[in-house]
Formats: C-alpha cells, structure tokens, sequence
C-alpha cells in the first residue's frame, strides 16, 4: 500500500517539461521546419472560447504532449479573429481547430474541437511514425464555375426546397443540433412572409421567440449559441457578430410586425454594446469570453445577478478594434434607428464609422483589418464598412455615406476578384506554401447583396459586374446548394428583382419631410431603395425619375414604368408602404 503511493506520488511529481513556445502564423515557420526537419502544428482559437481554454490548461500541460511538441514540433496559435483568411480557410472546423503541416505546407491532420491529452499524444506520434496526409485531409475539390450569375430553374428549386429542409419543426428554428439565430434565414423566411406565406410568418414569430432565451437577462446581449437541439442551454460567449446579427434581426423584426417583444430583444442588445463592447472612442470591440475563469464552465456565473458576478469578476473583453466588427455593428445600430428614430442610436454609428475613417482608412477606399496587420488586407474589413456606408445613406440621405460606399465596392472588386472569374477571395495573399486563397460563400453572398442595392442607387455598371462576378460563384451547384441555403436565396432574390423605390422630396430641415422619411425607414420593406431628395443638394445619384417642383415636402413610390402620384400623408405613406411587397 505505501509502496504503491510512493510510486503514484512520484509519477505525480515527474516534471511536467518546458512549457511550449507559441508562434505566430508566418512562412518563416515552415522553413524553421524543413531546416530542422519537424511538423508544424496549427492551434486555431478564439480567445472567447471555453474549450480553447480548456485546450491550453489540459491538453497543452500534458507532460507527454510537451515533450512530443517540443520534439517534433513547431507550434503556431493564431485567434481566428485577427486573421480572417486562416479562419475562412478552415471555419468548418470550429475552434478550437487543430491542423498539422509537414515543413512544405502540406496538410497531414486536420481535427475540429476539443482534443484531450491521450488522443493528442496519439496523434502526435502518428504524425511522427507515418507523416502521410491521414483520411482528414481531402484533395480540393476541383468546381468548375456558372458561366452566368442567374441560378438556373432547376437549381432554384432544388435549394428552395433544401431551405424548406432546414427548419426544426420541433425545435424550432433553422438548423438542428445546435441553435442559433440564423439572421439570413429569419430574413428570407421575412421576405417570403410578407409576399403572404403564413407558414413563414410563423417560423419567423417561433423562431424570434425561443431565440430569446439566448439573451442574457442581466447584462444584456445574446450569447453566441446553445447546445443538445434546445434553445436553453447556452454557451456563454458573446461576440460583436452575434450582437449584430442579434439586434439587426429583431430590429428588422420590428418594423415589419410591430411586436414590442422583438424591439425589447434588439434593445437589450443594444445596452449591452453599449456597456461592454463600446471603447472610450465610440468604436466596438471584439466580443467578451464565455469564462470568468479560463477553462471554467460558467453556467452558475450567469446565473447570477449583476452584484455576485462583479464580485466574482468580469469575463475578458477583447480589446481589439477591427474595421470588419465596426461595419457589422454600425449597420445593426442603423437598423434599429430606423424602427426607432433614436437620435443617440444614429450618433453611435456615425462616431464608430468617423472612427474607422480615420484609423483603418488604407488608400483608395480600402480598410485595414486592425492597426498592424500581420497579413491583409482582407475582403471582409472593406465589405463590411462598405455595407456600413451604405446604411447610414440609407437611414440619413447624406451623400458622403454612398460616395464611401462606391469606393468601398471599387476597392474590393480590384483588389480580391477570384482568378476563375467567379467570386471574390477572402485576402490577396494565400495563407500558406501550397494553398492559394478561394471565395468564402457567406462573403461572397454579401457582396452580391451589397453591389446589386448599390447599383440601383448609383446606376453604375461597374455596381452590376461586381454583383455578376460574385453570383457566378454563388449560382455554381455545388456553391448554391451548400447549408444554409437563404445566403443564396437572398441574393439570387435582389439580383432578379428590384427592390421597393420610394424617395422624399423635401429640405433636410423640413418636418414634414423628415416625418415621411421616418415613416419610410420604419415601415418600409427590409429590401428597399430608400432616397430623400433635397433639391438644395444637387440631382441625386442615379437621377432616374423626374419628381415634379412642389410648395410641399412629399413621397413617391416608384416601379421601373411609373410612379406613385405625391404623397404628403405619413399614414398613407405607411399603408402604401405595406402593400408595396404583395
């Protein structure tokens, strides 16, 4: 007996070996590896990540993954928020992920989550024994591209019913496993609700409804997702994507149904962005953890109220100011004023946009991801203001907003177009020896969106090539008919059909024409070309239509042959509004 604890002591007390060194991402590290003849081992994380936590205080203190690390192995981390082409590369493997190189780049292991000790010395030592790319590593799959950017008939219908697929029923939501909200899904189902289908209405209304269960009742915010298929048993992480999508939705939510359910859940969101994930300076950081202590669970935590868990401590926020986070975040806080007319709403977007004006602004309309870029710059910085710009021109009428708007989408349409001459490429520089950078679908969705609305405002040419480029890639079968399906449905929708055409014609500072313009924002549909027209300023962009001189501020709704005869009512205005989908 005390034999048998002497040795279990011992084994105890063997020295856990020198702790492993962390690089960054880099193609230095692959030379350090052919010079020294090890592997590389990638650790993608998230720093708001619970199992990433657990990662590094398990799996990386293990005294046997030490000593195989330190032997055979360079280690890089990298947080896949700092580096948007490593984490488009390998998002379908969830963080933390785990990907091992030989010195050439070559992939050998590609594993996704969690990985405890004994199966990451057995990995590791596998690697070592037989260094041939295992079963996890598939050939790229070589696609050849849509010659058009219109979805053909046949494919249309086939992702329109893969869409009809995707909802729980019994759960409710889209997507099982896993719930979360899906903001492009809540929209299309919006867009086919307000074109009459009852049926979607009512997904919508479900799907709103338990999604507030992901909404933290004290602070404020919506955590990222839940797990086991319910909507109650939450992962506590908060990132500014979800804040976004969150408030956007609800917001969105709003203004077509008017239920002060889906209002209060935008605006809970709202306060907390605005408690802490807003810097002194008026931009957003990155998200806040899900651990108060890393690799601790902290389901009792958020439980708590504000008092007990101030006392415990406040999970880290990431302090990092992307432009990408910022653009998402400004088109949400634009979407809520827009169902609200909240003056101090408006104000916070146009600060975080004044912001990222001034401090990732890079030369002819392109933006930086942060302040010192290890790679870049990246699709998804430039995309996402240029949608911010966009919002705020469509929420204000000021012109410098569309111009920024214009040149964001000529940056990114000559700085990432796709060799294949389908899509647009996450970054201009390929992350690795061997791998060249390829379009990401949900980008590649959001672009589409972005130039198509831009080009009924603008009327530019070079709006419609951008939107064809990047439906090429979405309009390819095995692309479109990839989950979730709505990205693709939404797109294909906006680049066939125009969108509702209404402007105000009126001084900025006439009430009148300010009231109608409000009731335009608020009331009209989420897929709209939304312009206020104040002679004073010059023609409009896309001077398209001739609006008649008149003594009073009025609205027009417009079609590609006609126009509406003046409308100088709000409530008419409001009414018109509402049937203008049907």
């Amino acid at each position: 007996m005390c034999l048998s604890l002497l040795v279990a002591a011992g084994a105890w007390a063997q020295p856990a070996g020198a702790p492993i060194v962390w690089h960054p991402w880099s193609d230095e590290i692959f030379a350090q590896a052919a010079r020294e003849h090890k592997f590389v081992l990638l650790d993608l994380e998230a720093v708001w990540c619970h199992w990433c936590h657990v990662m590094d205080q398990e799996t990386y203190r293990d005294p046997a993954v030490r000593r195989l690390m330190t032997k055979s192995y360079i280690a890089v981390k990298v947080d896949q928020d700092s580096r948007p082409d490593i984490s488009n590369r390998y998002e379908d493997y969830g963080w933390p992920a785990t990907v091992i190189f030989n010195a050439k780049g070559g992939e050998i292991v590609k594993r996704q989550g969690y990985l405890p000790p004994v199966q990451m010395a057995s990995i590791l030592r596998a690697v070592i024994k037989d260094p041939s790319p295992g079963p996890s590593v598939e050939a790229e799959k070589v696609i050849t591209y849509s010659a058009t950017p219109v979805l053909s008939a046949a494919l249309l219908r086939d992702v329109q019913k893969e869409f009809e697929k995707q909802y729980d029923q019994q759960g409710k939501g889209w997507a099982f496993g896993h719930k979360y909200l899906d903001a492009d899904s809540v929209e299309y189902a919006e867009v086919l609700a307000a074109h009459g289908d009852k049926v979607q209405q009512q997904r919508v209304g479900d799907t709103l409804y338990e999604a507030q269960k992901l909404l933290d009742p004290v602070w404020g915010g919506a955590y990222q997702y839940s797990t086991g298929g319910k909507w109650n048993e939450p992962h506590f992480e908060k990132l500014t994507y979800i804040q976004a999508q969150t408030m956007r939705t609800y917001a969105q939510a709003y203004g077509q149904w008017h239920d002060p359910a889906w209002l209060a859940a935008a605006e809970n969101v709202h306060r907390y962005v605005r408690s802490f994930l807003t810097s002194p300076e008026g931009a957003f950081y990155v998200s806040q953890d899900a651990d108060v202590i890393e690799g601790e669970h902290s389901a009792a935590y958020f439980a708590s109220n504000d008092r007990k868990r101030r006392a415990i401590g406040v999970p880290r926020v990431d302090t990092n100011l992307y432009a990408r986070e910022n653009g998402w975040m400004i088109r949400a806080l634009c979407s809520l004023y827009a169902v609200t007319d909240d003056e101090a709403t408006l104000r916070e977007a146009t600060q975080a946009a004044r912001w990222v004006l001034s401090h990732r602004a890079i030369a002819h309309g392109g933006f930086a991801h942060s302040e010192h870029d290890a790679a870049g710059p990246f699709l998804g910085d430039t995309l996402g203001m240029g949608q911010a710009f966009l919002a705020l021109y469509e929420v204000t009428g000021t012109p410098e907003w569309l111009n920024r708007a214009e040149e964001a989408r000529q940056f990114l349409s000559t700085s990432f177009a796709a060799a294949s001459g389908a899509g647009f490429v996450t970054s201009k520089s390929k992350t690795g020896h061997g791998y060249h950078p390829q379009p990401e679908r949900d980008e590649n969705s959001q672009v589409a969106r972005f130039a198509t609305l831009l080009s009924h405002y603008c009327g530019n040419q070079d709006d419609t090539k951008t939107a064809a480029r990047a439906m090429k890639y979405l309009a390819t079968r095995e692309v479109a008919i990839a989950w979730l399906s709505a990205p693709a449905l939404l797109a294909e929708r906006e680049y066939t059909q125009p969108p509702v055409h209404v402007t105000v014609v009126g001084r900025k500072d006439d009430g009148a024409a300010k009231a109608l313009f409000q009731t335009a924002l608020s009331a009209g549909p989420i897929y709209k070309r939304l312009e206020w027209w104040d002679p004073a300023e010059g023609p409009l962009p896309r001077a398209d239509v001739q609006y008649p001189k008149l003594a009073h501020a009025a609205a027009f709704l417009c079609t590609a042959t006609a126009c509406s005869s003046p409308i100088i009512d709000a409530n008419v205005l409001k009414d018109r509004l509402l049937r203008a989908e049907r």
